[in-house]
Parts: structure tokens; C-alpha cells; sequence
């Protein structure tokens, strides 16, 4: 089967436009529609979804909220520059991490961040060559990352953040993701409250964004690449709102791969989701899978050769898919996490 492998989902994208920066207003970005069953789009502004919901629908959103998790400090025995980002945490003082330069901190290795407010031990390699780190603090470890870290932008945007909370949603409410589910970026308190007041419910959940979410497929068969766990949470009141949704007859549309993912990853056969506290996914959806739960999808546009553009491919259709993309690239649309967005219904 064609579509399993990592070249048929490539595109040409100039880098001219690859979003740098957010827009001023969040919901004043571009939106193009994507008719699901026949492929046609549409060319309009993010505000104007709410002409796409109905009442009875209901919005997943994923409530994670970006942590400053970027250390920059020096390595204790010899001053020299290193970068710590915080990925996951395994313990109260413990974490995995990505480090910068990986060769030249190994198990026992320490470094210092801000003058000795903080200090981190290497303590073990996991998967991917990432480190467990173990951090000294006096104090409250959240407090002493927001004065010290800074907001882990993807490698691509290289304007500094001018307002650190622009890589947040407004209803973010959990720490935990080293990745926004940008997606969700385009939305307002304002525009959410018009979204309620039609009869369409908002339900949330929780993926704490990892940073496997966006790793390289480097395999040629994309079926041999393997995804790194997030971790989940789904209450019982918004499991039970988004079953009494589809009960219903309404429709259930995912704000962001992120929301998706957590859906298909914690219901069953008949598209029942359940609860869950603190469960890891690490569901690989690509061309091929049948979704259980989801049937719309708000997304920002992804990478080439990416797992999140085969999820799209998955629920869209490939070809379906690229078209639009090269559409969107010749109408001049902003990629990426700052970038316009698309809405697959």
C-alpha cells in the first residue's frame, strides 16, 4: 500500500512561510475549509467557524498548558554552555529531558541555572538518548521555572516569544506539555462564549505534548516508526458529555491531533469514551485507521513527512489532503504552530 510510506507525504513548502510570529488577534487568522466527502475547500477566517457548528455539536479541547521548560546554564565543573528541556516528569524532582550538548553530559555529569537557584544531576539515559535529571531547589520548583525557563519554541520559529502566554490557549489550565496544541491558539474567551451561547458544548481533556508528538519519521515504511507516550487525562463529567453527544446524534470535533488522539486512545468499539487519570497513549494514526469518536477536526498545518499530516491523511484522505495543501500554498497561508489553521468537517 502506497500510502504507508514516509515520501508520500511530502510537499514543497517555501520557507517564506513558515510562521514566525503569532498574529495580534488570535481568531483573525486565515481558515480553510476542507469538505470531508467531496475535497472542496473554502477560504475564510478563523472567526468565521462558528458558521460550520450547530447546536448539539461539542468542541474537544485539550486544556495542557505550556511549561517554561527551556534551562539554559552551565555545566558545574567546567562553565561550559549547556540546555536543558524538561519533557516529562517522573518524580517530584525528576525528569526526562532532552540536553544540549548530549556528548558532554553523561550519567554524573551536573550543571547550575541561574547562579545556583537551581542544579540538575544526570542520573540515567533513556530511550532516544534522553536523560533523567534529577534537579536541587529550595522552594517551589514551578516558581523557580518561571523565572528561569524559557518557552520552548519548535526549532523552526526563530523570533523570540514577545509575550511568553501567545504559546498558550486561553483555557489552558494544566503544566505539563513542552509543545502547545496549537490548534487551539486561534481561539478567544470571546469567540468560545459565542460558540456556547449557539448550543455547542466544550469539553475537555488533557495530553501533556511531548516532544515525540513531533519527531522525524525517519523510517521508509512509516508503519515501523515508533511513537513516544503522553500522558492523558479525561474526567468522568467530560467523558460522559461527549458520549451524551454522540448519543445524541451531534458531532464530536477535535480542537488539535492532541484532543484526537486522547479520544481514540481511551474509547471502545462502539466510540464510548471513558475516564481516565493520568493513562499513556502513544496511538500512531495514519491512512488505514477507523476513528471511533472524532468526526471533525479543527488543525494547524503540519510538517512534510510528519505523523501529525498522516493522521490528517487518515481522517481526510491523502490525496485529499495534499491538495489542500498545495492550495494553501499558493494562497500564501502561514504554516505551522503561529500559522492559519483548517477545519476538516
Amino acid at each position: 500500500m502506497s500510502e504507508l510510506l514516509k515520501k508520500d507525504y511530502y510537499y514543497e513548502l517555501p520557507e517564506e512561510l513558515i510562521a514566525q510570529d503569532p498574529l495580534d488577534k488570535r481568531d483573525e487568522s486565515r481558515l480553510l475549509v476542507l469538505h470531508r466527502e467531496s475535497g472542496g475547500t473554502e477560504d475564510r477566517v478563523f472567526k468565521d467557524i462558528t458558521e460550520y457548528l450547530k447546536k448539539g455539536d461539542c468542541l474537544v479541547l485539550n486544556n495542557t498548558r505550556v511549561i517554561p521548560a527551556r534551562l539554559l546554564g552551565v555545566k558545574e565543573d567546567t562553565g561550559s554552555a549547556v540546555e536543558i528541556l524538561l519533557l516529562k516528569r517522573l518524580k517530584d524532582r525528576e525528569w526526562e529531558t532532552i540536553v544540549r550538548p548530549g556528548k558532554r553530559l553523561r550519567p554524573g555529569d551536573r550543571a547550575v541555572f541561574g547562579n545556583g537557584i537551581l542544579k540538575a544531576e544526570i542520573t540515567g539515559i533513556a530511550d532516544e538518548g534522553n536523560r533523567i535529571v534529577r534537579f536541587e531547589y529550595e522552594g517551589i520548583f514551578e516558581e523557580i521555572l518561571d523565572s528561569l525557563g524559557e518557552m520552548p519554541l519548535p526549532p523552526y520559529i526563530k523570533h523570540k516569544l514577545k509575550v511568553r502566554d501567545r504559546y498558550n490557549t486561553v483555557y489552558a489550565k494544566y503544566d505539563g506539555s513542552a509543545a502547545a496544541p496549537t490548534a487551539g491558539l486561534h481561539f478567544t474567551e470571546e469567540l468560545l462564549s459565542r460558540i456556547r451561547e449557539m448550543g455547542v458544548s466544550t469539553a475537555a481533556v488533557t495530553l501533556h505534548v511531548g516532544l515525540g508528538t513531533f519527531r522525524p519519521v525517519k523510517e521508509e515504511k512509516i508503519t515501523d516508526h515508533h511513537m513516544h507516550s503522553e500522558t492523558c487525562f479525561i474526567t468522568p463529567e467530560n467523558a460522559e458529555l461527549i458520549n451524551k453527544t454522540k448519543a445524541e446524534g451531534g458531532r464530536v470535533i477535535c480542537v488539535g491531533t492532541t484532543s484526537c488522539r486522547t479520544l481514540e486512545s481511551f474509547s471502545d468499539k462502539e466510540g464510548r469514551v471513558r475516564s481516565v487519570e493520568g493513562e499513556d497513549t502513544d496511538i500512531f494514526i495514519y491512512p488505514g485507521y477507523s476513528f471511533k469518536v472524532m468526526d471533525g477536526l479543527i488543525t494547524n498545518f503540519h510538517l512534510p513527512e510528519s505523523t501529525l499530516l498522516m493522521l490528517v491523511s487518515a481522517f481526510a484522505g491523502r490525496e485529499k489532503v495534499l491538495a489542500a495543501y498545495r492550495e494553501a500554498v499558493s494562497k500564501r497561508y502561514r504554516f505551522f504552530s503561529f500559522g492559519d489553521a483548517m477545519l476538516i468537517i
